[in-house]
C-alpha cells in the first residue's frame, strides 16, 4: 500500500499575483518575495515529516521549472487543475486518492509558524479507522489544512472562498455527507497587515529554527 499523501498548494511568487492584501504596507515585489519565503518554509516543514509522500500542487502551469528549483527533490510536482479553488482541491484530492494513497492531506503555504505537531496529528487522524475528514481551522474562518480518506466533491463545490463562513459551511456539508470529522487546533495564516505584524512578533520571540526563510526575509527588510 502507498503512503499517505501530503500536498502543498503553491502559486508562482510573481509580483502582483500573490499576497496582494499586503500591498501596502509591502510593495508588490516585497509581497512576492515574502510569499516565496513562506512557500519555501512550508516545503521545508513538510519535507521533514516521516512516512509520507510529498507533493507540490502549483499554478500557473508554466511555473513548473520554477517549482522544480524551489521544491526539495523528495516532492512530486503536480499542476493545479480547475476553474476555482474548490475544483482544484477536489481534483487534487481525488487524483491522489485514486492513485492508491490511503489518505491525502492538503496544506496551504501561508502558515510559516504552524506547529509541526498539528501536521503530525492530522496524519495520525487520517491513518486511523475512525476519521474520514480532517480540518485545520484558520482564525479567519477558513482552513489551513484539509485531509480526506475518500473523494467528496460536495465539500468543495460552490463554497464562497475567502469568506469567514468557509469552515462552517464545510462542516455543515460534512455532516450532510455523514463524514466522521476530526478538527485540529486553529492557527493564523499571513494575509493582512495585522497578520504580518503578528508574524514579525512571533518570529522575534521564538527560536531561530522556526521559518528560517521568512525570518531571514523580514530581518533583511527591517535592515533596509
Amino acid at each position: 500500500m502507498r503512503q499517505l499523501a501530503i500536498a502543498v498548494m503553491a502559486k508562482a511568487p510573481t509580483a502582483g499575483q500573490v499576497k496582494t492584501r499586503l500591498v501596502p504596507p509591502l510593495s508588490q515585489e516585497e509581497a512576492a518575495g515574502l510569499y516565496r519565503c513562506l512557500l519555501m518554509d512550508k516545503l521545508l516543514q513538510v519535507s521533514q515529516l516521516p512516512g509520507v509522500d510529498s507533493y507540490v500542487a502549483y499554478t500557473p502551469d508554466e511555473a513548473g521549472p520554477l517549482m522544480h528549483e524551489l521544491a526539495p527533490q523528495s516532492f512530486t510536482l503536480i499542476p493545479q487543475s480547475g476553474a476555482d479553488l474548490g475544483a482544484r482541491l477536489h481534483r487534487l484530492s481525488a487524483m491522489l486518492l485514486e492513485s492508491g494513497h490511503p489518505g491525502v492531506m492538503i496544506v496551504d503555504s501561508d502558515t510559516p509558524t504552524l506547529p509541526t505537531a498539528y501536521l503530525l496529528e492530522g496524519i495520525e487522524r487520517l491513518r486511523s479507522t475512525t476519521t474520514d475528514l480532517v480540518l485545520g481551522p484558520a482564525e479567519d474562518g477558513g482552513y489551513y489544512l484539509v485531509g480526506l480518506t475518500r473523494p467528496c466533491p460536495a465539500l468543495f463545490d460552490g463554497i464562497q472562498w475567502s469568506s469567514p463562513s468557509v469552515l462552517t459551511e464545510t462542516l455543515q456539508r460534512a455532516s450532510a455527507q455523514r463524514l466522521r470529522v476530526a478538527t485540529l487546533p486553529s492557527w493564523f495564516d499571513v494575509d493582512t497587515a495585522d497578520d504580518l505584524h503578528r508574524l514579525r512578533r512571533d518570529l522575534a520571540t521564538n527560536g531561530n529554527a522556526l521559518a528560517p526563510h521568512t525570518r531571514g526575509f523580514l530581518l533583511d527588510q527591517r535592515g533596509d
